[in-house]
């Protein structure tokens, strides 16, 4: 099978990466960055949502992308809409970009992009050492991104949340207790087994775009940097770190593609571990490139690192994947 882009789907990428890099390019990014910083976003109590840049997004097809053209949409598949996503993550657009996107066509406004749709779709408490479930009486709590959302996948309304503390400046999440009885549908979980698959397919395309972006950054600047009297890229350390960086980003954007092309659950699940093992790891390893200089504020590796981070617990973690995986393959061996 080719997995080759087509003429059009090249198309479809240079158009999204034009309309980023002029609508949201480095400085619009770390403007928003340091506002957030100043705002207390990365606290949870500002916001990242630019209003403008998403009604744009809705205008050029990003949300409707796979809305039917009787619909209003586009009447593309998954595999451009993974396209599209990558592009999204290479230029570190924050929001709820796959909330909105899903609820195309049913939340009003979602497609045209005057709406921002979220979804229960964190179930880690992403502060301090980002290793910790939610514990004791907050295990069945829920982590959603509720700065200016208009609308919750799934669910009858928009709760009020606690801020909790995000690892990602630009990702103000809310802790929503998840209600018993009469009020359980309400309050999650807000989508079917269907969204939660293309929920994470998109947000692996979404990592796949970090992690093919900090291997730009990384060999940028292994070429820019000199010590000893030639660029540090001429050493054999750094030239593995960027090769196993690229090797990582191409497997994990491989599985992604094919997933989208077969629609199938267990290899998003799969598309999902590589994509966010990719994501973490680059941006690492980038950082190792950077050396001391990719811990400060000012690069950009460190943006990189964190909404990984974020991602990885989004929609489906390593350990709901893996539980897939191995239902499937002990489902198969029966």
């Amino acid at each position: 099978m080719d997995f080759q882009p087509t003429e059009d789907q090249r198309d479809l990428r240079a158009g999204v990466r034009g309309l980023l890099e002029g609508r949201y390019g480095r400085e619009a990014l770390r403007a928003a960055v340091d506002a957030a910083a100043g705002a207390g976003t990365d606290a949870g109590t500002g916001t990242a949502v630019d209003r403008g840049l998403w009604r744009e997004l809705g205008e050029a097809g990003f949300f409707a992308l796979r809305l039917p053209e009787s619909e209003g949409g586009v009447g593309l598949g998954l595999p451009e809409a993974v396209i599209v996503f990558e592009e999204a993550g290479r230029a570190l657009v924050p929001g709820p970009l796959v909330a909105t996107h899903l609820a195309a066509g049913v939340v009003p406004g979602a497609a045209a992009g005057t709406a921002v749709v979220t979804a229960f779709d964190l179930t880690r408490d992403l502060t301090g050492d980002l290793t910790g479930d939610l514990a004791g009486d907050r295990a069945g709590d829920l982590v959603a991104y509720l700065g200016e959302a208009d609308a919750v996948l799934g669910a009858a309304g928009v709760p009020v949340g606690e801020p909790v503390r995000a690892a990602d400046p630009l990702t103000p999440l809310h802790r929503v207790a998840r209600q018993g009885g009469a009020d359980a549908a309400a309050y999650g979980p807000a989508y079917g087994s269907a969204y939660v698959s293309e929920g994470a397919l998109l947000t692996a395309a979404l990592q796949v775009g970090s992690a093919l972006r900090t291997v730009e950054l990384a060999v940028r600047y292994a070429g820019e940097r000199e010590q000893f009297g030639q660029p540090i890229g001429a050493f054999q350390a750094v030239k593995h770190l960027c090769a196993q960086m690229l090797v990582r980003a191409e497997v994990a954007r491989t599985a992604v593609y094919a997933a989208a092309v077969t629609g199938d659950p267990g290899e998003a699940a799969g598309a999902k571990l590589l994509a966010d093992e990719a994501a973490v790891r680059n941006a690492r390893d980038c950082l190792q490139v950077h050396g001391g200089m990719g811990f400060t504020w000012e690069a950009d590796v460190h943006l990189h690192l964190k909404r990984a981070w974020v991602r990885a617990a989004q929609w489906r973690t390593a350990a709901e994947a893996e539980e897939l995986l191995a239902a499937e393959l002990l489902a198969s061996a029966g």
